[in-house]
């Protein structure tokens, strides 16, 4: 087990290495000159060199690199543009508030896609079944947006129960909670049940329901168990994308998040900002990934890597 945790360490670090040359690359291919871009419109030549200065963007592009990865591992993201603050400071004030509404949501895609999966499988074929199929279809192929302005139109322009926008109140939470949650409350269900209906053609199974076990027990005990590998990964992908997915969410209910502040970085050219937040956010993705791999060998011992092989 230590082994194989020690293993999926190690294959982390090549790919955080990746991810940081993506993000800096990209970063760097955006039009325009940076310098310029963060000094302002009206800026002098003069003031435009001392920005680029200060930037390092004078340097080649390798020795950018280096001192974005040195300062990273560091802890340092640089400063904002627009603000003047450490980039890490932005981000440790909004970045509770984008897990909060994260947890959330997968906390109601997790509760209604999984119990619409077991139903749905132990239903097969019936009136439930279908017609949660069908929703399910409905909410991922859904717009984040549109399901964002669908939901305050009815409960905050017409029913007014809700508030449409901003923070502070448990009520606040729900719209948004609700939206981030519902297209990964329709793929959990589609998984859930699909693996279901693999574990319940097993022959253990038959067994069991030769033994004379309530189909409760078989269902609940048996078969989830077993049906739960897949689900487990769906879970931990959509968890690292509701935090880094909240963006068109957060912009909507204009919940002051990490989402929110990437997307007024962008807007206003605040490069820093930008880089340390989606490093960041990219980084979060990757242990997110590592997690579910461990949780993988305590839910099936029998997963295991040898020799750069898995069985």
């Amino acid at each position: 087990m230590y082994q194989y945790i020690a293993r999926r360490l190690a294959l982390t670090i090549p790919v955080v290495i990746g991810v940081s040359i993506i993000v800096f690359g990209i970063i760097r291919l955006i039009p325009g000159d940076p310098a310029r871009a963060i000094a302002g419109v009206n800026a002098t030549p003069q003031f435009i060199e001392q920005v680029r200065v200060r930037y390092a963007l004078d340097q080649p592009l390798p020795v950018q690199y280096g001192r974005f990865v040195v300062s990273f591992m560091q802890g340092d993201l640089g400063n904002s543009v627009f603000s003047g603050r450490p980039v890490t400071t932005e981000i440790g004030e909004r970045f509770p508030r984008t897990l909060l509404l994260a947890t959330i949501a997968l906390v109601i895609a997790t509760l209604i896609g999984v119990s619409a999966g077991i139903v749905s499988a132990t239903r097969r074929n019936s009136v439930f079944d279908n017609a949660s199929m069908v929703i399910a279809l409905v909410g991922v192929a859904a717009p984040v947006f549109w399901m964002a302005l669908m939901l305050q139109l009815l409960f905050a322009v017409q029913l007014r129960v809700l508030p449409a926008t901003g923070i502070g109140t448990i009520q606040h939470l729900v719209l948004p909670s609700i939206t981030l949650g519902t297209a990964s409350a329709a793929l959990m269900a589609r998984i859930t049940r699909s693996s279901m209906l693999d574990v319940l053609r097993q022959d253990f199974i038959t067994t069991a329901r030769s033994k004379g076990l309530h189909e409760r027990v078989i269902v609940y005990k048996h078969a989830l168990k077993n049906a739960l590998i897949p689900v487990v990964t769906v879970l931990g992908l959509q968890f690292g994308i509701l935090l880094g997915g909240a963006v068109l969410t957060e912009t909507v209910f204009a919940w002051p998040g990490v989402g929110r502040l990437l997307v007024d970085a962008i807007l206003r050219r605040d490069y820093p900002v930008v880089q340390g937040t989606v490093m960041l956010l990219a980084l979060l993705f990757v242990l997110i990934n590592l997690v579910v791999d461990i949780i993988y060998a305590f839910l099936d011992p029998r997963i295991h890597y040898q020799s750069g092989s898995g069985e």
